[in-house]
């Protein structure tokens, strides 16, 4: 699989609000719906996210239309690898075919390093692999 954040231009403090945030997910069509639970009334800031080809490329957000960087909702949706998952089986349910790259074998590989500030990634963070930084 692409490793789809490292398509995102983005910044430093994106990428913290998209790690932070209590977002809640679920697949929709040609992408996932995100929901921010961090607000006091969630369903006012509920969008789609679009996903071509294993990459979060657009989101209905105010803030991806306005400027020119990958939106927090993006950027979500891009370290969480699971939910792009869901979004790529999401796309083939109609009798398509699922393309594997065959590497199908668990890694403790991960891409971390590409977050910067020392963050890890929610998997890493999720199983214990790593912790939030001081």
């Amino acid at each position: 699989m692409t490793n789809a954040f490292a398509h995102l231009d983005t910044t430093r403090r994106v990428v913290k609000r998209a790690q932070y945030e209590a977002f809640e997910f679920e697949g929709c069509d040609g992408g996932i719906r995100i929901r921010n639970c961090s607000h006091a009334e969630p369903a006012t800031h509920e969008y789609h996210v679009t996903v071509d080809d294993g990459i979060p490329v657009a989101c209905e957000c105010p803030a991806d239309a306005k400027y020119s960087s990958a939106c927090k909702h993006r950027v979500a949706v891009a370290i969480r690898t699971p939910f792009l998952d869901a979004a790529a089986t999401q796309a083939v349910a109609d009798g398509g075919t699922v393309v594997s790259d065959g590497d199908a074998a668990e890694s403790d590989e991960c891409d971390c390093a590409d977050l910067g500030d020392g963050f890890p990634c929610w998997e890493c963070y999720r199983t214990g692999k790593r912790t939030l930084p001081e």
